[in-house]
């Protein structure tokens, strides 16, 4: 393993926003106070990129991208997105494995005792670690080829590994989301891995509540709660308090079972937000009013938050990465649409505006404290 170390942190003085987009990338940067943003981009004009990432441990930043004609690539910069260059041999399956890397998803660091190591989704159903700071891949064929991996389907999106969840309470465990696959777990670094799923309905299966097979859109785990985690999956919204051995139905109060994105709260313990949409066949959000939905208790009462929002012809929806927190007091929320537009609050949702328009479709966003 490599011996770099984690880059002192220092006294934040701005917030960064990366914004993944269908024809780019884009950092939008602001003071602590978040009232005015610049703009930085496009990165890499033209190409979807999936995801924008930044690793606070070593600084760098991560672009998941996928070109029309060259496929998808993993790039990665160290002086905030003014330089771009391929991670090495990037990530690709082994020849035998007779898979290519239709899309790479999400660089996830692991936690900040182990600076070297990354985490990374991509579709087909693909997960791969690093463990010399992106330099060189290898998949983790504990659940990429797990035993059930060949009943696993592609979503809307594709077969994807999306959701990448580091324990920081248990050594060694690590949870995914997969469409569709559903909720899986380690508890061994990766080695093995076990279907966590009991409560999560898959309407669209024969067998309503299997073991697994079902459709995780976003998935987050609480700031201070060890054990709790949230989803919002193709068919509710849901909490665990044991690590995923049991799901809690959350949907009492939303206006529609299904959604795409899901943003915790970095400092409280159960504060989560989602925003609902009218249903997998016309997906766009519901009555075409762009409404945010926030709870304060993991679900189980939820407030609707709409000022500032437009709340009669909204035809947009937000995507499985669209939506996030940055770690102030006064927590910060933004999310991007279908239609390139990026909203956010500076007082947890109570009210919004709009940060930018006419943007290409938003695929992800990502706050950090910098």
């Amino acid at each position: 393993m490599s011996s770099s170390k984690t880059k002192k942190q220092s006294k934040p003085k701005e917030i960064h926003l990366y914004v993944g987009t269908k024809k780019g990338g884009f950092l939008f940067r602001s003071d602590l106070k978040r009232k005015n943003w610049k703009i930085t981009g496009p990165f890499f004009a033209g190409s979807e990129v999936t995801n924008l990432s930044r690793d606070a441990r070593t600084g760098k930043v991560w672009a998941a991208v996928v070109n029309g004609w060259f496929g998808a690539d993993l790039q990665v910069s160290t002086d905030g997105g003014k330089k771009w260059e391929k991670s090495n041999a990037g990530i690709g399956f082994a020849p035998e494995r007779k898979l290519n890397v239709a899309r790479v998803w999400k660089v996830t660091p692991d936690r900040d005792s182990r600076p070297d190591v990354l985490w990374c989704g991509v579709d087909p159903g693909g997960l791969f670690r690093s463990d010399n700071g992106g330099k060189d891949w290898y998949e983790v064929e504990g659940l990429t080829q797990h035993p059930t991996s060949d009943k696993w389907n592609a979503g809307g999106g594709g077969k994807m590994v999306h959701a990448i969840l580091p324990d920081p309470w248990t050594a060694g465990r690590i949870y995914v989301g997969i469409s569709a696959a559903g909720c899986f777990r380690s508890d061994d670094d990766g080695k093995t891995w076990a279907p966590y799923n009991k409560g999560v309905l898959a309407d669209f299966q024969p067998n309503k509540f299997p073991e697994f097979g079902q459709c995780v859109h976003s998935m987050g785990m609480s700031p201070t709660q060890k054990d709790m985690l949230f989803q919002q999956n193709h068919c509710g919204v849901y909490s665990t308090e044991d690590g995923g051995a049991n799901w809690i139905d959350r949907c009492k109060g939303l206006p529609s079972r299904f959604g795409f994105p899901m943003a915790v709260d970095k400092h409280e313990k159960q504060t989560i937000y989602v925003i609902p949409e009218n249903g997998a066949e016309r997906r766009y959000v519901c009555d075409a009013k762009l409404v945010v939905y926030r709870s304060t208790n993991g679900g189980a009462k939820w407030k609707k938050l709409t000022k500032g929002l437009p709340q009669e012809n909204a035809y947009t929806q937000v995507l499985r990465h669209g939506m996030t927190t940055d770690p102030m007091d006064d927590t910060g929320v933004y999310f991007g649409t279908t239609v390139g537009e990026l909203y956010y609050s500076r007082n947890g949702g109570d009210s919004w505006q709009a940060m930018a328009t006419h943007l290409p479709p938003i695929l992800a966003v990502n706050a950090y404290a910098v």
